[in-house]
């Protein structure tokens, strides 16, 4: 078991460069990132649903370490995560005038070694957060804010478990990828049953199946992969409770590029294939930005706005997509890009991002998609636990 446990209020290892990193409300409404002034990191809250965007700075009474996650409440709050040692901490913070805040939640000590602490994606509804702590046997899924006594441990999955991605508009149903037995599958907790699990994502016995993305309006599910090809991580699609197989579009497959969806376009109740994608591109040019279409055969190549927060945006139910960036100009702002309908060519300014200010990206004619060796079998997203949803 993940050697994790409860302490009460006091009051008293991440990846990627702070500041860069920024976590958005599930509604869009509030942003939250570490910001740098002079050589201190501090909080800062970001709303995005106003006439303007603007940022609230929340310091504390010393400087943030670059490790500390933030993420924020519906209510405007923000929770941060502190590591001291083992223990990690949790707060709200808040503006009071001048000054900042904080409600302090409690600690999570974990004492097994090895053991590493993260807050998961921000929960729908943006009242509670949670977070996930995975030993070297087993991880604990921890609920951190919105409870009525401090952080408490909601299940214990067997094996060593990352990503997540919620299933549905209630933030009951979360998705992990679970590594055991030299496996990666994707299994859903179900944090009103208990924690009980059940298996999502198996499309092929031998094979590393992730689950990515989620869009619960549309059912739609971005998935990685190396069943098409044993060895070589690919990106497929499919819809919730589908028969039809998982598919690998051969225009996701770009040479000496990465390829990592971060938004999927909401509101597309039963179309699935007409939902938006927004694609983080990263190559020998930098980072940009890639929107497609399960339909489409083709990605549109945009660029990124300078000073992109790279990696987060959301996108409105009709297919707008908001990206937060912060310059020296600028220190809070969101850029706005729409969402080009059908397929560009290889002629198309837009879609090679020449005419953009983009490096040309390669373009490749389309080829058939591959579909996954397996079907999905239909079951309700409404109902759990998703045990019709297992691949064979």
């Amino acid at each position: 078991m993940t050697a994790c446990a409860i302490e009460p209020p006091s009051t008293g290892e991440d990846d990627g460069v702070p500041g860069t990193r920024c976590a958005i409300t599930a509604d869009g409404a509030y942003a939250a990132r570490l910001a740098l002034g002079g050589d201190s990191w501090f909080p800062e809250r970001w709303t995005l649903d106003g006439p303007e965007p603007y940022a609230v700075p929340l310091p504390g009474n010393q400087p943030e370490e670059p490790g500390t996650q933030v993420q924020p409440m519906a209510d405007g709050r923000v929770l941060i995560q502190r590591l001291v040692e083992r223990r990690h901490t949790f707060s709200l913070l808040y503006p009071t005038g001048p000054g900042t805040g904080e409600l302090p939640l409690g600690a999570v000590e974990c004492r097994e070694p090895g053991t590493r602490l993260a807050l998961l994606p921000p929960a729908p509804g943006g009242v509670r957060a949670y977070a996930l702590a995975v030993g070297p046997r087993s991880s604990a899924v921890w609920l951190v804010a919105g409870g009525a006594f401090g952080p408490e441990q909601l299940a214990e999955v067997p094996g060593r478990c990352s990503g997540g991605v919620w299933l549905d508009r209630d933030g009951r149903l979360l998705a992990l990828d679970r590594e055991l037995g030299g496996r990666t599958k994707t299994v859903v907790v179900d944090l009103e049953r208990g924690g009980e699990i059940s298996p999502l994502l198996q499309i092929a016995e031998g094979s590393d199946d992730r689950l990515l993305l989620c869009e619960p309006d549309s059912g739609l599910l971005l998935i990685s992969s190396d069943a098409p090809s044993p060895g070589q991580e690919r990106l497929g699609w499919g819809v919730m409770g589908s028969m039809l197989p998982v598919r690998f579009p051969e225009c996701l497959r770009l040479k000496d590029c990465a390829v990592t969806p971060f938004a999927i376009q909401p509101g597309q109740a039963l179309m699935p294939e007409s939902c938006a994608v927004a694609l983080r591109l990263d190559g020998q040019f930098g980072s940009w930005i890639g929107i497609w279409r399960p339909s489409g055969r083709q990605v549109c190549h945009l660029p990124a706005p300078e000073g992109w927060l790279t990696g987060s945006g959301l996108w409105t139910q009709d297919g707008v997509l908001r990206l937060p960036f912060a310059t020296g100009e600028v220190p809070c702002g969101v850029a706005e890009l729409t969402a080009p309908m059908g397929d560009a060519g290889p002629g198309d300014p837009v879609r090679n991002g020449t005419a953009a200010g983009v490096p040309e990206v390669p373009w490749e004619a389309a080829e058939p998609d591959p579909p996954g060796p397996v079907t999905v079998r239909p079951v309700p997203l409404q109902e759990a636990p998703l045990d019709g949803l297992v691949t064979k």
